[in-house]
């Protein structure tokens, strides 16, 4: 489930972290990193947790308007299909799927007051209505699920609860809505471990950001030589903390990445800084890195390879 760009983030928070905090050892900063993406992937099934949870509401929903003295045409015609539908059953019914949310301990930590706030604000939408008085197939339900979903991320309060559990929401945000999306597009003829697919795969997550991760700890004093002359006046001291960890984890992957294009990791950090540095980081980054590629091309000490290369 995790990109290159989710991971390039996870390493610069953990190069803030150890230059904050000068008694926190590589190992134990390696150890985080794993952590952090095991985060990622929690996320990914809290949020499909809660979704299924909201979709269960439908049952007390039914109930109560059945229950009614004088239940409206509506009231007599509804069904709990939101929540009975094959779709969601499929996932309700998969063991190791519960297993997993029990493992979590998210029944627990999730109260069944937030799925009902999240229901009842989709209630009042004129697609549910809609979809409650037609005859409905597996597109159907697709669909109207899809708008749930979209209701409930425009929630304030449903983002609150998932970063409340877990404060990596808003840098994997976009990673755990798109698997989750996928879910119900390809549900219900999945496999019974269907999940596992959005764990963090080998290639991205070890060949690539632990590497990245490693080699930026390891060869920060050698990074910082090939650095410095680079800033010419620029005070060291002065510069802005991210700047130089991404300065200095771009110079990493253009040295010891042969596989990827130079240009696509300085664009890559351009993009990073814009989110998580000063307004002016973009246009300084872009710039040290220029030079920094231009300067070590020369030099030779920028051998890229492998099919599609760009420089």
């Amino acid at each position: 489930m995790v990109s290159r760009r989710s991971v390039r983030v996870k390493v610069m928070q953990l190069l803030y972290a150890k230059n904050r905090d000068k008694d926190l050892s590589d190992s134990k900063v390696l150890r985080a990193y794993d952590d952090a993406l095991e985060k990622s992937f929690e996320l990914y099934l809290l949020t499909l947790y809660i979704f299924l949870q909201t979709t269960k509401v439908a049952l007390a929903d039914q109930k109560k308007r059945l229950s009614k003295h004088l239940p409206s045409e509506v009231d007599k015609k509804f069904s709990a299909k939101l929540y009975n539908n094959d779709l969601i059953q499929s996932m309700v019914k998969n063991q190791k799927l519960q297993s997993m949310f029990q493992k979590l301990r998210f029944p627990v930590l999730i109260d069944e007051d937030i799925c009902k706030r999240l229901y009842k604000d989709f209630q009042k939408q004129e697609a549910y209505s809609g979809y409650i008085l037609k005859e409905t197939a597996d597109a159907d339900h697709r669909e109207i699920l899809l708008e749930l979903f979209r209701s409930m991320r425009k929630d304030e309060f449903f983002s609150e609860v998932l970063e409340d559990h877990y404060p990596n929401w808003n840098d994997d945000k976009s990673l755990a809505i798109g698997a989750v999306k996928k879910t119900i597009k390809q549900a219900p003829n999945m496999s019974e471990k269907f999940y596992t697919e959005f764990e963090p795969d080998e290639e991205t997550a070890e060949e690539f950001g632990r590497q990245l991760l490693e080699q930026a700890l390891e060869k920060e004093d050698e990074l910082v030589k090939y650095i410095e002359p680079i800033l010419n006046n620029w005070d060291l001291d002065r510069l802005a903390i991210i700047d130089m960890i991404l300065i200095q984890m771009a110079l990493a992957e253009f040295m010891y990445f042969p596989t990827i294009p130079t240009k696509v990791t300085l664009n890559e950090y351009v993009e990073v800084s814009k989110q998580y540095s000063t307004a002016k980081s973009k246009d300084f980054i872009n710039g040290i890195l220029d030079k920094l590629m231009k300067s070590l091309m020369d030099e030779g000490m920028i051998r890229k390879e492998g099919r599609g290369l760009v420089n």
